[in-house]
């Protein structure tokens, strides 16, 4: 077999954007002519709608596998990298499905522009899309679902709720009434506020994680940590390119410290896990890929570490490929859940990907186990 085409498509559409905790933006926003709005207290942008990219490979057989590249803003960068560097590239090349096929794939993909100084950002984006689409089709050649080809499965996985509407305490009860038993909280506003919520919800809730989004200092950061004692972990607290003062808090803070999402490689890594800079690692397939999301758990599992993905805005492809990767890997025991999220996905499945009580089910089907309707 080959790969007869490589092609990515852009994808957006209208959301919710006018209250924090809503599928990508878990912070309030200033309004703006422009697509692209700040944050109204932290310097991040995030899009009017729900962006992301799309990939689909096709073999000379016919079978379709579909990816998805992490591209919550600007989804056409993502896209370019594949039709114009990795398609030219890997269109032709033989395909038969075998794992160590994906990885060296994987390799060759990552070295087309390795040594121009693209080892990260869009490009690994783009990767990350393609390879999640050679899984899929993995599967479907070996007939079997993709957790499967990873390892031993479980047929679900615990979830974790997070992306309160409007960051509201209150909204958790009626999950929480259902089963789930972990709620992660947005410091979206205030850090009083951030307080005041993580108190609510532990008087019904019995773990609450708290993601910072980057906006503390060491010094308030330790301060804050003191101020959550029990919490389940404390997620990107300080900047992203700043391993050794993570290092540092992760022995002071006395709770959890959870990083990843930023880290497309574990070369990326690989500071943040020399200073011990969390025990929680948090790898986005739609950034890392399966291939090497699984290079990335192999190293946490190496230093004694959780695994527990994180998913942000994100379409079938995207999400069926965390809830296999978290029903196949052995140190990852949860996977985050934004209902918001699942709900924009789910319009354009045929077949929904579903929660059960507090658990992902995992699609039984060869591949990710998904096909896409017509967008």
């Amino acid at each position: 077999m080959k790969i007869v085409r490589i092609e990515a498509l852009p994808f957006r559409a209208p959301r919710e954007h006018s209250h924090a905790g809503t599928a990508g933006a878990p912070a309030p926003l200033q309004q703006a002519d422009s697509p692209y709005l700040w944050a109204a207290t932290y310097p991040v942008i995030y899009s009017k709608y729900f962006e992301t990219a799309l990939v689909r490979v096709e073999l000379d057989n016919g079978m379709t596998g579909w990816g998805e590249a992490q591209a919550p803003v600007a989804p056409e960068v993502a896209c370019a990298v594949i039709n114009h560097i990795l398609s030219p590239v890997f269109t032709g090349s033989p395909f038969d499905g075998t794992v160590a096929e994906i990885e060296t794939l994987w390799q060759r993909m990552y070295s087309t522009m390795r040594v121009r100084g693209q080892t990260g950002g869009f490009m690994l984006d783009g990767i990350a899309g393609v390879d999640l689409a050679l899984w899929d089709l993995a599967g479907q050649i070996a007939g079997l679902p993709v957790a499967s080809l990873i390892g031993a499965a479980g047929t679900s996985v615990p979830a974790y709720l997070s992306g309160l509407e409007g960051g509201n305490p209150a909204a958790a009860k009626p999950w929480v009434e259902q089963g789930f038993s972990a709620v992660k909280i947005f410091h979206e506003s205030s850090v009083d506020q951030l307080l005041r919520n993580f108190e609510t919800l532990r008087t019904f809730v019995p773990s609450v994680a708290v993601d910072a989004l980057w906006r503390f200092t060491p010094a308030t950061a330790r301060k804050i940590a003191r101020s959550l004692p029990g919490a389940l972990w404390l997620e990107a607290p300080l900047q992203p390119e700043s391993a050794l003062d993570h290092g540092r808090l992760a022995k002071a803070a006395g709770i959890p410290l959870a990083l990843g999402e930023s880290y497309r490689t574990t070369y990326e890594l690989a500071p943040f896990f020399a200073a011990k800079a969390m025990q929680i690692v948090q790898p986005d397939l739609g950034r890392t890929g399966i291939t090497e999301g699984l290079r990335i758990a192999a190293a946490a599992a190496e230093r004694g570490l959780a695994v527990v993905p994180h998913v942000s805005i994100a379409m079938g492809p995207q999400l069926a490929a965390a809830i296999h990767f978290a029903a196949a890997v052995p140190n990852c025991n949860l996977l985050e859940f934004n209902p918001n999220v699942l709900r924009v996905a789910n319009r354009y499945l045929a077949e929904a990907l579903t929660v059960d009580g507090p658990a992902y089910q995992v699609p039984q089907k060869p591949g990710l186990g998904i096909t896409l309707r017509a967008l």
